[in-house]
């Protein structure tokens, strides 16, 4: 499969050489009740969704996504990695915005003019082979929404952006995989959307481990605190214990941090435990 696998349908080859950083290298039982007890059957997902319009900045020209509604979302739960669940709607699919000619896209917060170089680089290397597609009219399926983050981060690997934005798109696509896989019925592709979800996890492990001792904060719209319990987070996805230990002890030892992270780390720092003993270590 790979992780830019589905972006055929924009005319790209499926490439498994490609490098996302230059080195080269649930809720439970009682969360899903009280997820479901705000579910209100006259709220449908269209409802929460208006075409906002956008210019692209990189070829000018006029286009519309669908996008969700200012306050209208109602957040109901996270997952243990900040991943946020929402009523009616998953708000993460609508994040990605492509310009249907020329093919250069973004996450919502990095769609801005970039430099003469970047544009060269991305009409090089995305824009000679993109083909034009219309953007879904009424709303995005996980496949649509995938495919479009897909080449958000291709997008961002061919402009050189920072390890944290690439980072941040493999996050948000391991969270659309999860979403994915959720809704899934079948075992088969169960297994390997949640491949994939991991692959991506641990380019997002990857990448904010090193945007942290490189980049200043915020980062990605996060506090240094925050990246520090979801390294910390992911290191526990990933098995990597003793590590996923090392980034919640900064939490849980920082002089800055509210008693609220510090707790949220505290019981990962439990839970990382307890998988370590369920796995013999």
């Amino acid at each position: 499969m790979g992780i830019f696998s589905g972006l055929e349908k924009f005319g790209f080859i499926q490439n498994e050489n490609i490098e996302i950083y230059d080195t080269g290298k649930s809720a439970d039982k009682q969360d899903q009740k009280e997820e479901q007890s705000h579910l209100d059957s006259n709220v449908e997902e269209k409802d929460l969704l208006f075409d906002k319009s956008h210019v692209c900045p990189l070829c000018d020209a006029s286009f519309t996504t669908r996008t969700v509604k200012t306050g209208k979302a109602k957040i109901i739960s996270h997952d243990s990695d900040l991943r946020p669940k929402y009523s009616h709607i998953d708000v993460l699919k609508y994040d990605a915005i492509v310009c249907p000619e020329c093919g250069f896209a973004a996450m919502s917060r990095y769609f801005k003019p970039v430099s003469p170089t970047q544009a060269k680089w991305i009409r090089e290397q995305i824009s000679s082979n993109f083909q034009s597609f219309s953007i879904p009219k009424d709303t995005y399926s996980y496949d649509d929404a995938i495919a479009m983050h897909k080449l958000a981060l291709m997008s961002t690997i061919v402009k050189h952006g920072k390890v944290s934005e690439r980072a941040y798109c493999c996050l948000k696509l391991a969270w659309l995989n999860r979403g994915k896989w959720e809704e899934c019925q079948d075992e088969d592709e169960k297994k390997q959307i949640k491949q994939e979800e991991l692959e991506l996890i641990e380019k997002a492990f990857e990448g904010f481990s090193d945007a942290f001792s490189k980049e200043g904060f915020p980062m990605c719209g996060m506090d240094e605190l925050t990246v520090t319990f979801l390294v910390a987070d992911l290191a526990r996805q990933l098995k990597k214990f003793d590590t996923a230990l090392q980034w919640s002890y900064k939490v849980i030892s920082s002089m800055n941090a509210n008693e609220r992270i510090k707790d949220k780390a505290r019981m990962l720092k439990d839970q990382i435990f307890e998988e370590q003993k369920q796995m013999g270590e």
